[in-house]
């Protein structure tokens, strides 16, 4: 059972403007580009989450990319259609042990903006490991005749979710990609991130994401009989472009998205080892060399000044080459 924390009154100024602006389905479509007006309604945010819900669990029952991916985009996108393409070449017959993914508990923060995309943020208990982790969705939509689509996904511990900023109706206000003010403007972080992974440096506080994943990517390189290089690139454009919104402190809680590549060459003599996930996505015949390619999605806590802390990771494989 869904239960939905209410947003709120809808202050006079925006009725007006939803009233003069909302087709029969309840989409904003009419001067949306120039009015700051709410990115969906309540019940849009709600219908967006069950649509995604049962497309994704028909997919996931099929092992049948096809079935979500009118749902689906971004990062979240890339990582999902891959990893149904990939179970599907191993399984075709579909996922024996598929249990429906549920969500409990759900809160929406649905900001104020004008111009496209629109997006949402969903808050959300699982059915699914680890327990007791929020589950964070942002939902954007391109255009008003588009779909709301499911782009990042992030999971977060409780306790580490910040209070976000909201008007007087419960309405939560977005960050600007190139907004001043902060230690780091989202537009910024992507590619910061990236450097932080090959040089390292103080623009984000230790953990798992950052000097632990940087130190693991380090011992990797020095595997005995197989050398290992990488190449990590920020993405933010189009359904990959950062997306933030401001916290209580000033601060912005910021969804951004990296893209890695990872080349694995044999020493002379020996061959690489291929799992099947890889294999199922691998263009080409691993001789010598096979190159991994990820796509990463993170969820940041950007403060006005001093250390950005990565709050959670999710990275998925997208392809694969083998030489």
């Amino acid at each position: 059972m869904i239960r939905v924390r209410r947003l709120g009154r809808f202050g006079a100024s925006a009725a007006a403007a939803l009233a003069l602006s909302t087709t029969a389905s309840g989409c904003v479509t009419v001067h949306g580009e120039r009015e700051v007006v709410p990115t969906a309604t309540e019940a849009e945010a709600a219908r967006a989450l069950k649509d995604f819900l049962r497309a994704y669990n028909r997919a996931d029952r099929a092992y049948d990319p096809a079935l979500d991916a009118a749902r689906v985009t971004g990062p979240l996108g890339a990582i999902n259609q891959a990893g149904l393409k990939a179970r599907r070449a191993q399984h075709p017959d579909g996922n024996a042990r598929h249990v429906p993914l549920r969500f409990t508990d759900v809160e929406y923060a649905v900001p104020k903006k004008a111009g496209w995309p629109r997006f949402f943020v969903v808050n959300a208990l699982s059915n699914r490991k680890p327990h007791g982790y929020r589950w964070l969705i942002v939902f954007t939509r391109a255009g008003g005749d588009q779909l709301w689509r499911a782009t990042y996904l992030n999971l977060v511990r409780p306790d580490r979710i910040p209070d976000l900023k909201r008007d007087g109706d419960g309405y939560a206000e977005p960050v600007a990609a190139d907004r001043a003010g902060l230690a780091l403007a989202p537009r910024r972080l992507g590619a910061r991130y990236t450097a932080f992974l090959r040089s390292g440096g103080d623009a984000f506080a230790p953990g798992p994401h950052t000097t632990q994943w940087k130190a693991a990517r380090d011992r990797n390189g020095k595997r005995l009989g197989l050398a290992v290089q990488y190449l990590d690139e920020p993405r933010n454009s189009g359904a990959f472009a950062p997306l933030g919104l401001r916290t209580r402190d000033g601060g912005a809680l910021v969804f951004f998205s990296t893209h890695h590549y990872e080349k694995q060459t044999a020493s002379k003599g020996l061959t690489v080892s291929v799992e099947p996930d890889v294999k199922a996505l691998m263009k080409g015949e691993a001789k010598q060399s096979v190159t991994l390619e990820r796509v990463s999605n993170q969820v940041s806590l950007t403060p006005r000044k001093g250390e950005i802390t990565i709050l959670g990771r999710m990275q998925g494989l997208v392809g694969a080459k083998g030489a």
